[in-house]
């Protein structure tokens, strides 16, 4: 069985195809630009190919005609038909409070993820267009899945995820804390789990995902209780780009002394806040590493911003967990950055939490393992995430499911 995985942005689209007899990727890539003049595919192969293609993609039907014909190429292909796809997992970012775990696509699928667009127009709309692509490309019969983001997050109680606004805006528009990052946030979970050779039912635990988009979800059992991100990704912690939490009282006091709009309001916290915003100098923690190595105090400062949010909210999750017996870090910067983990854990240490610093700086380039030591009252690991490999196994279960039951 092949599953298609897809990711679905406004203007760029990832894929992976991945085997599933042994869940191996055979292909993946990336379509970049859509909808630009200088799009762009690059792919690579399990056979050893590795292209990036200029071609024109007006949209994202163009791009996944993109994607099958590089799948079915005679020289970079990796199957002869598009037979040999049994099914599309999608990714799609918010399914809010109607979907707390992932579900065959139909009609009723599409239009409650289009009734969730207004929460999040640019992912949401992004993910619909992937759908409808998808059918047009590979068949109205070829079976499709919906894998949400914030569906691992459906487990948290009201007292988590209500706002302390007026209920009606509750009752009207749905507003309240939905988390994101779940599908990693899962996989990261159950991996520890594993590694720990313990039933998650039995494990409290925090897993940090830290990228250019940034979440921390508190973990009881295999089920979430609290979770960083709020109504949209903006909330939390600081970001490559994103603000994180701040006294909404800034956003108004900005917008009446600059004359905005919420538009660009919403531009200035969304794109030009965050670790761009306060060290002057890149979104990339990789740029404000080098710049804080040469003392570089705004670069500094970002990175003890984040440090001080990710101690003060592990803290507060440790708490609201009535104890801890692991911590993850993953995701890009968190699977690669040794420095990050060292300092935030370092800072728990009156927890007897206890970092080995050799197992510590080993541990990137996708490594996976424990760093605490073996004395630690709470066990440590960096576990890369694989959020395609989680869609593409629920892809394949509700596919597996679906034939069982007809």
């Amino acid at each position: 069985m092949n599953i298609l995985v897809i990711n679905s942005g406004s203007s760029s689209l990832k894929y992976q195809l991945v085997d599933m007899s042994d869940e191996s990727v055979i292909s993946k890539g990336t379509c970049e630009r859509i909808g630009f003049e200088d799009s762009f595919i690059s792919y690579k192969t399990f056979k050893g190919i590795k292209k990036t293609i200029k071609i024109s993609m007006e949209n994202h039907i163009e791009a996944f005609k993109a994607v099958k014909d590089i799948l079915l190429n005679r020289e970079c292909g990796v199957i002869s038909s598009v037979e040999d796809v049994t099914a599309i997992g999608h990714r799609v970012v918010l399914g809010g409070p109607k979907f707390n775990k992932s579900v065959l696509i139909n009609e009723d699928v599409i239009k409650s993820i289009e009734e969730f667009i207004p929460l999040a127009p640019l992912h949401n709309t992004a993910n619909i267009q992937g759908i409808l692509a998808c059918k047009d490309i590979f068949g109205k019969s070829k079976p499709q899945v919906a894998v949400f983001d914030t569906a691992f997050h459906s487990t948290m109680l009201p007292k988590a995820y209500i706002f302390p606004i007026p209920y009606e805006y509750y009752e009207k528009y749905n507003i309240r804390k939905y988390g994101f990052h779940g599908t990693s946030h899962r996989y990261v979970s159950s991996r520890c789990a594993e590694l720990m050779n313990k039933d998650i039912s039995k494990i409290k635990m925090i897993t940090c995902h830290l990228g250019n988009g940034s979440s921390i979800a508190a973990i009881d059992g295999g089920k979430v209780i609290d979770t960083s991100m709020g109504l949209t990704p903006l909330d939390g912690l600081i970001m490559g780009t994103r603000s994180g939490s701040i006294d909404p009282s800034v956003v108004t006091f900005i917008m009446d002394k600059e004359n905005l709009s919420p538009r660009e309001m919403d531009k200035i916290l969304n794109k030009k806040s965050g670790f761009l915003g306060v060290s002057k100098i890149s979104s990339d923690d990789r740029d404000i590493s080098n710049a804080a190595a040469h003392g570089n105090v705004q670069a500094m400062l970002a990175h003890d911003i984040l440090r001080y949010q990710m101690t003060k909210l592990i803290g507060g999750y440790i708490a609201a967990l009535n104890g801890c017996d692991s911590i993850v870090f993953t995701a890009g910067i968190g699977a690669n950055e040794p420095s990050h983990r060292y300092k935030v854990c370092k800072s728990l240490s009156y927890l007897g939490l206890k970092i080995d610093e050799e197992l510590n700086n080993q541990m990137i380039r996708g490594k996976e393992g424990k760093i605490s030591t073996k004395d630690s009252k709470i066990d440590v690991f960096v576990i890369p995430t694989n959020e395609e490999l989680l869609i593409a196994r629920d892809t394949k279960n509700l596919i597996e499911q679906k034939k069982c039951s007809s």
